[in-house]
């Protein structure tokens, strides 16, 4: 079994960057690479200085390449099975087993997105999650809001600071308060509730009711429900929030000792140098964690020695 001071499994923004840092400690790290990133149908990239509206397959690329002089091994396939073992982590991958000294989860969340025909064929073109991403190119132009309740209401007031023509649109029941509603309409924000039947086109966005009535819009902006990317930190009992995240303390510690998350999979806001930032705190986090261990192994082999002296 090969082993190594730490195994991060996920090679999005968080995991990769925390490669890179702990690579730069001197760590002998393996990076699982389960696939491409969950940005890749986007087409583009944006609030991230020196590569803004860079393709995030190319950006993911770069970021691999700047593994190659440290003691990093990057394997293509998913992390299948984890073990907690006296001397550390075993985990099985696609290649078979390793053992880690500390494992670091980074395998991100997946988007559920609504099952509105001709939605999914559009993800990252014509249909969005973060105005923040991708707002600027649509700005101006009509835009909408798939969403109910809350959730609705907020991205709707967001999407005002993009374009003065919003609309949202519930599918059903929109689940508002008054106040929601009132917020709403001072904003000029319409809501339609009428369910949607499917949406179609190329450059601009077609929405079909089942009312048959269609609206055209540059592009729709919705928060999809989003799961874990991983079974993992469920097997190895981590806390999870009451959203499926995983609970980690200041340092990215899971509540198992020897086990961090980052990213997306702990909740931190879902932009590209957050998630990066967060796999720093964890591989800082790590390495601390390693350089204490090695103390005390330091100062218990030399009690061990006087002793028998």
């Amino acid at each position: 079994m090969e082993t190594f001071d730490v195994i991060v499994v996920g090679a999005g923004a968080a995991g990769v960057n925390a490669a890179l840092v702990l690579g730069r400690a001197r760590r002998k790290v393996l990076l699982l690479d389960g696939g491409p990133p969950r940005n890749a149908p986007a087409g583009e990239a944006h609030g991230l200085l020196t590569r803004d509206g860079i393709r995030p397959l190319d950006l993911k690329a770069r970021a691999l390449a700047d593994l190659a002089p440290y003691p990093v091994t990057v394997r293509a396939g998913v992390a299948r099975e984890a073990r907690r073992l006296p001397e550390g982590f075993a985990v099985r991958h696609d290649g078979g087993w390793a053992l880690g000294r500390r494992l670091l989860l980074a395998s991100g969340v997946r988007d559920v997105l609504p099952p509105v025909a001709g939605l999914r064929e559009r993800w990252g073109h014509l249909v969005h999650h973060c105005p923040y991403c991708d707002g600027w190119e649509h700005r101006g132009r009509p835009l909408g809001v798939l969403g109910v309740g809350d959730a609705g209401h907020h991205l709707a007031l967001n999407m005002r600071a993009w374009s003065e023509w919003v609309t949202l649109f519930t599918d059903g029941p929109d689940g508002l308060t008054g106040v929601q509603r009132r917020d709403l309409a001072r904003l000029g924000v319409g809501v339609v509730t009428a369910p949607l039947a499917r949406l179609t086109g190329r450059d601009r966005l077609c929405l079909h009711l089942r009312s048959r009535e269609t609206r055209l819009l540059h592009a729709l902006f919705l928060s999809p429900e989003q799961t874990p990317g991983s079974t993992l930190p469920a097997s190895l009992d981590c806390a999870l929030n009451a959203r499926g995240r995983v609970i980690v303390d200041e340092r990215g510690e899971t509540s198992v000792p020897g086990i961090f998350a980052a990213g997306d999979l702990v909740g931190a806001p879902q932009y590209v140098v957050n998630a990066a930032a967060s796999g720093m705190t964890a591989a800082v986090g790590i390495n601390t964690a390693l350089i204490h261990e090695e103390v005390e192994a330091l100062g218990a082999a030399f009690h061990k020695h006087r002793s028998s002296v």
